[in-house]
């Protein structure tokens, strides 16, 4: 049997990341060989399991509804919580693993067997484990496979409820609407009322508010170039960003892409770098950071330089049609240090 991984709340400014997991029975094997499935209760129940897809896609009603069939008619379900403070001291990388190993050690103590572990995405939570063997990642995973449809939804739910109840904690934020990601009225809130003890404080955006609230509104690089007395701060950022990008070309050259496009410009926004790797076309913003305690890639990438990717994106297919059968994925790759180490390359759509 498989089991299906996905995770919700990555890029919120508040909240906990959460990763759902879940075993489903073989809803056709149930109805052709009933026989096997004898430890399963009304085997005819299991049609819900074909309504089952990404649950962003589904309203809070049916995700609601579908999560009570799920609990109840799942072979195991769980779900891996890492909350803001810890996301805060360790990073959001390694938050991902650590809510998919507690998940998985939830599972395994049901001892339900199961021979495949499919994680929706391309990063590999479980990398470095025993575990890891057992491990295929899929984009989209949770429109292709129904196991990891389950556990989205099951992450969905859950985190949604325990936004809903913060927000009669703090009322102030509307917690219950955009369940703590950086939407325009969450910054305002953020701006006019200070930060919750839910707010992940090592995200760039939330830092910068509290930046401005302590009067620092100018940046520290900017500061040290002009106590340094440099002249030109944008050449030297350009400079180390070419660097980085080299860097992470060379990186997903190593992992099997094919680098086709550097510095893709329009009107809006440049992507940095378009590699292809099987059927999908990869666009990746890099981000360079001094140091990787000035937080990770994926904070630096909020949902409005998003859509300007994936306008971006949709421009290069549409100049290129030999590429109009490939699927477009954003990415996000973070560079640090004097040495220009690779901290992490995530696809983020």
């Amino acid at each position: 049997m498989i089991l299906g991984i996905d995770e919700v709340g990555r890029g919120s400014y508040a909240g906990p990341l959460v990763i759902g997991a879940c075993i489903l029975p073989d809803a056709e094997k149930i109805e052709k060989e009933p026989e096997k499935y004898l430890w399963i209760s009304e085997p005819e129940k299991y049609h819900w399991i074909s309504e089952l897809t990404d649950s962003k896609k589904l309203t809070a009603k049916k995700r609601e509804a579908l999560y009570t069939k799920i609990k109840e008619g799942a072979v195991a379900t769980a779900t891996g919580w890492v909350s803001a403070n810890e996301i805060d001291e360790i990073g959001l990388s390694e938050s991902l693993r650590l809510a998919c190993r507690r998940a998985v050690k939830q599972i395994q103590e049901t001892r339900m067997p199961f021979s495949e572990i499919i994680i929706d995405g391309t990063m590999n939570f479980l990398s470095g484990t025993p575990l890891e063997k057992y491990v295929s990642t899929l984009p989209k995973g949770d429109l292709l496979i129904k196991e990891i449809s389950a556990a989205s939804i099951l992450a969905k739910v859950e985190r949604d409820r325990y936004m809903t109840e913060l927000a009669e904690k703090y009322p102030e934020y509307g917690f219950e609407k955009h369940v703590g990601y950086g939407t325009a009225a969450h910054q305002k809130a953020m701006e006019g009322f200070g930060l919750t003890p839910e707010h992940r404080r090592s995200f760039r955006p939330v830092r910068e508010i509290i930046s401005k609230q302590l009067g620092a509104e100018e940046g520290e690089e900017q500061q040290k170039a002009r106590k340094a007395g440099a002249k030109n701060v944008d050449a030297t950022s350009r400079e180390l960003g070419n660097l980085g990008e080299e860097k992470i070309a060379e990186f997903l050259a190593s992992k099997g892409h094919e680098i086709i496009a550097r510095n893709f410009k329009t009107k809006y926004f440049e992507i940095d770098i378009i590699s292809k790797l099987d059927d999908s076309l990869f666009f990746t913003e890099v981000k360079y950071r001094k140091t990787a305690e000035f937080g990770e890639a994926i904070e630096f990438v909020d949902q409005k330089k998003q859509e300007q990717m994936r306008f971006a994106a949709k421009s290069y297919l549409a100049m290129h049609p030999k590429f109009k059968d490939f699927t477009a994925r954003l990415a996000v790759a973070g560079v640090s240090g004097k040495d220009f180490q690779v901290e992490d390359w995530m696809v983020i759509d």
